[in-house]
């Protein structure tokens, strides 16, 4: 199997992710906001062969260009500046996020089905699962 472009996947179900958040320090207002949202998440191409993952929420919208296999900067949902790298295993991104020494080193798993994107994440030992499915 293998990736999945241009489909939309929209929040179905989450496991863990309060704890997950408090992990990584995340503020309780933020943790909040983010039981309550449902993102959409899409991986697009762009003519150029860099790869787009957006996520829309109702709050804010982000979206990252990146090559595979090269590290780049990320601000995540929670304003904080990463260095990733995103690699491919099958029909699975692996996306390793290292911030500076206030923010934890965190992976993300997403794995891409025709029925569903599961998301896995992982910090300090932490793990929560959410599950996308197609938005039709």
């Amino acid at each position: 199997m293998s990736l999945i472009f241009d489909q939309k996947f929209k929040l179905e179900t989450s496991e863990n992710f309060d704890e997950f958040c408090k992990a990584l320090g995340v503020i309780e207002v933020m943790r909040t906001l983010g039981k309550v949202m449902s993102p959409v998440v899409e991986l697009t191409k762009n003519p150029d062969g860099k790869h787009v993952l957006t996520c829309n929420t109702m709050i804010r919208n982000t979206s990252i260009e990146f090559n595979l296999n090269e590290e780049f900067v990320e601000e995540t949902l929670d304003a904080h500046k990463v260095r990733s790298i995103i690699t491919q295993k099958g029909n699975k991104l692996v996306h390793v996020q290292k911030g500076s020494s206030n923010r934890k080193e965190t992976t993300i798993i997403r794995e891409f089905e025709p029925d569903q994107l599961k998301m896995t994440l992982t910090a300090d030992g932490v793990t929560c699962t959410r599950i996308y499915k197609p938005v039709k």
